[in-house]
């Protein structure tokens, strides 16, 4: 397989609908849609991006479909290359035979995500952008969703190039120096440089701190459920989905694995994780599940320790520190929240039914899953704390992951040109430690030899896109 390969695939989800279409790019696109389509003329004379109407036809001119084709010339595409795309009737079968007939006329079936990788290597677009569409595609909030667009607009692309000019232009100066060491660099242009790498140091660091709110817009805020059987974990998750997700039974132990749904709480996406009610155990299914709790917790971005108050306070909530299930946990997260920690908030349930007085004046938020009161409350309280850690998402340019092992190389070697401008080293260290920066910067928008990069990336995309 190379990029020379004309490549097919359908680019609509699988299963019955109104419409489905089949994309085929590459230098023999057009010579392959001519063998294929019978209409008023053939689709080689076509005008460039214009629908027409005609038959679709198989081995030995048997007839498919009727559907609508088009031509888009080189490089006015969506891939810069030549691209045919084929609308025909949505049904599984249907769309499986028009795709046969593109394979046997010549061309090959395309890899995940290989139409967007054929975009990216003829420059309709950079890496950022390419890695844009599937956030896109995966959007699950407006924010989430305007900050792919904007991505996919080159955003991020252009804040990277413009840090890579102003360090290739630091470089150029630095290699100068190297090369003509006559003309020499006086003081006041060393703190002059020193100036410059520091701005570029802030600008990627300014980056680098999107990191998180990268994660939330692409993955959500982890929050997860836990406490005691029967405390009403698993009616908390069904009433913050707004449906009945999880089997609610008075009989403890019910939930027995985590179970995770995800919700948009006021353009914040939320991973809801609903765990194993937290009691020493004799079944070994039980407790495989509260060892996956008490995981869940480790990872939690939020914590919500959910109690009922209509029963005698636990032991833990007075000492501070949960009791030991199992005989060998001791999680910390109620003496965490009890101190003030604003990854735990404590819960109340069962507001409904009449308070014990172990809970008298005990701050916590008191609701009722059955009848919906204090949930609202709930909602905010969990809005405040994601503000507090600076998790919300409130910028829509925010790297991924890749970007930040990236751009943390690109500083790191930063830092160490700046220390060896401080202790006024060679030139020569400077412009070593410059060009691996200018390396990693350039990776994030792939503008470097960056084929195992470019297989990450576009693995993850869906055939036909």
């Amino acid at each position: 397989m190379t990029v020379s390969d004309t490549i097919a695939a359908v680019s609509t989800p699988p299963g019955e609908g109104a419409i489905a279409l089949i994309r085929v790019s590459g230098a023999n696109a057009i010579e392959i849609a001519d063998e294929i389509f019978r209409g008023k003329e053939e689709p080689s004379r076509f005008d460039s991006h214009v629908q027409h109407l005609g038959e679709i036809v198989g081995a030995e001119d048997q007839l498919i479909d009727q559907g609508v084709l088009s031509v888009h010339r080189a490089p006015g595409s969506y891939t810069g290359e030549d691209l045919v795309e084929i609308s025909c009737h949505g049904g599984t079968l249907v769309s499986a035979k028009v795709l046969d007939a593109c394979l046997r006329a010549g061309a090959r079936a395309a890899r995940p995500g290989e139409f967007t990788e054929r975009a990216f290597l003829n420059g309709k677009m950079d890496l950022t952008q390419a890695e844009a569409v599937i956030d896109l595609i995966r959007a699950r909030t407006d924010l989430a969703l305007r900050s792919a667009t904007e991505q996919l607009e080159g955003r991020l692309g252009n804040q990277i190039r413009k840090i890579r000019d102003e360090l290739i232009a630091l470089l150029a100066h630095i290699n100068a120096s190297i090369d003509f060491p006559e003309e020499g660099i006086s003081p006041d242009e060393g703190e002059t440089l020193c100036v410059r790498l520091d701005s570029i140091r802030e600008a990627i660091a300014a980056l680098l701190a999107t990191a998180d709110q990268g994660r939330v817009l692409r993955e959500g805020v982890r929050v997860v459920i836990y406490g005691a059987t029967n405390a009403g974990k698993s009616s908390l998750l069904n009433r913050l989905l707004g449906y009945d997700r999880v089997i609610v039974s008075d009989t403890h132990g019910t939930t027995r694995d985590t179970i995770e749904e995800a919700v948009n709480l006021q353009g914040v996406p939320i991973r809801l994780l609903d765990t194993a009610g937290l009691r020493a155990s004799e079944s070994e299914v039980e407790s495989k599940g509260i060892a996956r709790t008490e995981k869940s917790l480790q990872l939690a971005d939020l914590r919500l320790h959910i109690a009922d108050r209509n029963a005698p306070k636990p032991a833990h909530f007075n000492s501070r520190k949960l009791s030991e299930f199992n005989g060998q946990t001791n999680l910390p997260a109620v003496a965490a929240a009890e101190a003030g920690d604003s990854n735990e908030i404590v819960v109340l349930n069962k507001s409904d039914l009449p308070e014990d007085n172990d809970w008298k004046n005990f701050p916590a938020l008191r609701i009722s899953c059955l009848t919906g009161k204090g949930l609202p409350e709930l909602q905010t309280e969990i809005l405040a704390c994601i503000r507090q850690q600076n998790l919300r998402p409130e910028s829509a340019v925010a790297i991924n992951t890749r970007h930040r092992d990236c751009l943390r190389r690109a500083l790191e070697f930063c830092d160490r040109a700046g220390a060896a401008m401080g202790e006024a080293l060679s030139p020569e260290y400077i412009a070593v430690d410059l060009d691996q920066a200018l390396r990693a910067l350039g990776e994030v928008i792939g503008i470097v030899d960056v084929e195992q990069i470019l297989d990450s990336v576009f693995s993850q995309f869906c055939i036909g896109k």
